[in-house]
């Protein structure tokens, strides 16, 4: 640490003990979150001036000198009127951002001495949301776009008429490598559906790749260059087609197997797979493109702005 506290947003503890010494109490958590969200002043969000005078109340609360209102430091955010700890969240948080496989939630209740596994679980899913960048930058460049199926195996088909199974398009961008990614559940894999997908994520101009699968056919109408690849007619399976989206399709399926034993449902699936995209890109196996101290490269880079 260079100061006699922690650079909010800049500093980040490398290990257990550093966060420990750096949050040491509530008090410590609410002083980091002033520097946070207030360092560049207080704006009201009763009357919006902009630092326009202000008490301070107390550890993260301070009230307005134009209209007496008391704003909070974790107002909107995941610790708005939480009544635990804010060590105990501090701590969940780095252990989510550290853990190599990511957490599970009965692992963070055993780590952090939770009282039941619902609450570990509902802390988990308000970190999976609080890890989505609100107005992600779109794909660009070279996109491989494709479907993964997630779920137990059944009898039935396999493929794109697998049984029981949940869709997941990916979009993959990058050349030599895979760099950003972008995930989601999809009801189906028709025409409306995925060309909607590529839209949401895909800049115009960008260069879509995918396979001769019908439900792809419409992207060339939207101001991207559709290249497609007709799998069985091209002599190369489909991994070596489209490499990027199915080197992450198969990251994926051995993530929630290992992590979270498959134990995930089809309603929650999205937040999984945006913590696996955030994960990733911080973990040493890909890189990132911005790492925090300690963080290391690995061959893959995968960036998850």
């Amino acid at each position: 640490m260079v100061g006699q506290h922690p650079r909010a947003g800049v500093e980040y503890p490398t290990n257990w003990h550093e966060l420990l010494a750096w949050f040491f109490d509530d008090a410590a958590c609410l002083r980091y979150l002033e520097r946070l969200g207030w360092g560049a002043g207080l704006t009201c969000r009763f009357c919006d001036s902009v630092d326009g005078g202000w008490w301070q109340v107390a550890d993260g609360l301070r009230r307005c000198a134009a209209c007496r209102s008391e704003t909070s430091v974790t107002a909107g955010t995941i610790f708005a009127g939480t009544r635990t700890p804010l060590v105990s969240w501090f701590a969940a948080v780095w252990c989510v951002v550290n853990q190599k496989q990511g957490v599970s939630a009965l692992g963070l209740q055993r780590v952090l001495g939770l009282g039941s596994y619902e609450t570990a679980w509902v802390w988990l899913h308000k970190l999976r949301r609080a890890m989505v960048l609100p107005g992600r930058e779109l794909l660009s460049g070279g996109v491989e776009v494709d479907e993964s199926y997630v779920g137990a195996r059944r009898r039935g088909s396999g493929g794109r008429g697998a049984v029981g199974k949940a869709i997941v398009a990916i979009a993959v961008e990058g050349d030599q490598a895979p760099e950003r990614v972008r995930m989601r559940q999809i009801a189906d894999v028709t025409k409306d559906t995925l060309t909607d997908f590529v839209l949401d994520h895909v800049a115009r101009g960008s260069e879509v790749r995918t396979d001769g699968w019908q439900g792809y056919f419409d992207i060339g109408r939207y101001r991207l260059e559709h290249v497609v690849t007709n799998v069985s007619g091209s002599g190369d399976p489909a991994h070596v087609v489209l490499p990027h989206v199915h080197l992450v399709s198969s990251l994926v399926e051995r993530w929630i197997l290992g992590t979270h034993q498959g134990a995930i449902s089809h309603a929650q699936l999205d937040y999984y797979l945006d913590e696996f995209v955030r994960h990733e890109a911080l973990s040493d196996r890909v890189g990132c493109k911005a790492p925090p101290p300690g963080c290391r490269s690995g061959p893959v880079k995968l960036r998850a702005a």
